[in-house]
Parts: structure tokens; C-alpha cells; sequence
């Protein structure tokens, strides 16, 4: 097991390999398709995106004595050309769920990114890792803004790491 704080730097990407079992504590944001396409092309970032982790997510709304509603990952593939601009501005981990393109993979190699698994179905389950959140950016698009996420021991695996091995290939 692997336990990374926040910010991520290139030392702790060196470290990943598909499999691994990783326990992520401080700050993530969250980010899909339509936060993305944003994203890419914003002038007035409030977050510093270098050394930063995104997760795949639209969370329920927020039940009481909980920071956060559900927040299962979401398939990750529709971010495949999206995540690409951001891993070249330093994004270092993304976090969802499923295959991505080959496509994808190289672009990831190249920018020193790894992706990483979190479980499907267990967003109750996840939710309980995360201790505050906020929306910093986007809230027009409710469940899909981006949020500024607290977490301690957020579990997740490697999918793909920067030597080019993929968990959905793996001979485990």
C-alpha cells in the first residue's frame, strides 16, 4: 500500500505501479466532461493544477453529518482529449473508473501522469473518506462543478502507470 499526500510530485508518479493499493490524503478536485472542456481553456484558475489530482465525479447532494453525498467515480473515457491539456499543464493523477484509449495511455506516459481506479458502486463508501468539500469553480453545473475536496486515505489502485503497464492487461 501507498499512502500520498497532496500535493503530487514527479518522486511519488515514479513510485505507482498498476495494482498498487494507494491511500490518498489532502486536497482533490473533481472535474467531468463539461468542467473540462472549461477547464482547458480557462484564464482564471482557482486552483493551481500542477501537481494536482482530479477525480471523475458528480456527487449526490449532501446528507446530513456527511461533507459530501455519494461519490462513486463516473467512466472516464469521455475525458480521454479532454484530461490531455491539463496533464500538459502538470495534472498528475486522475481518478475514475474503466478503460481508457490507447490514445489516452501514450499522452499520459508522455505528460508523467498515472490514472488511477477507485470502485464502482461504492460511492456512500467513499464519501465517508472525504471530509470537506466546496464548489470553487462552475456551479452552474451543479453536480459537475468543480469542487475543492478534503480527503483522508481516499482508496484507489493503479490502472495505468508512466512505465505503460494497464491494470484491464495485467496478469495478476
Amino acid at each position: 500500500m501507498i499512502k500520498l499526500n497532496t500535493p503530487i510530485e514527479d518522486k511519488d508518479i515514479k513510485l505507482l505501479k498498476v495494482g498498487d493499493k494507494v491511500l490518498i490524503t489532502g486536497t482533490i478536485f473533481t472535474a467531468r466532461d463539461q468542467a473540462h472542456s472549461r477547464l482547458i481553456n480557462e484564464k482564471n484558475m482557482k486552483f493551481e493544477i500542477y501537481g494536482s489530482i482530479i477525480y471523475y465525479v458528480g456527487p449526490t447532494p449532501k446528507r446530513d453529518g456527511f461533507a459530501i453525498g455519494a461519490s462513486g467515480p463516473t467512466s472516464s473515457y469521455r475525458m480521454d482529449k479532454l484530461a490531455v491539456p491539463l496533464m500538459e499543464k502538470g495534472l498528475k493523477l486522475m481518478i475514475g473508473k474503466g478503460n481508457r484509449s490507447e490514445e489516452f495511455r501514450m499522452e499520459m506516459i508522455k505528460n508523467n501522469s498515472v490514472y488511477l481506479i477507485a470502485t464502482g458502486g461504492a460511492g456512500a463508501l467513499l464519501s465517508s473518506k472525504i471530509k470537506n468539500s466546496e464548489v470553487i469553480m462552475y456551479e452552474d453545473l451543479g453536480a459537475e462543478a468543480v469542487y475543492k475536496l478534503e480527503v483522508v486515505d481516499f482508496p484507489c489502485f493503479v490502472a495505468y502507470d508512466i512505465y505503460g503497464n494497464s491494470i484491464f492487461e495485467a496478469k495478476i
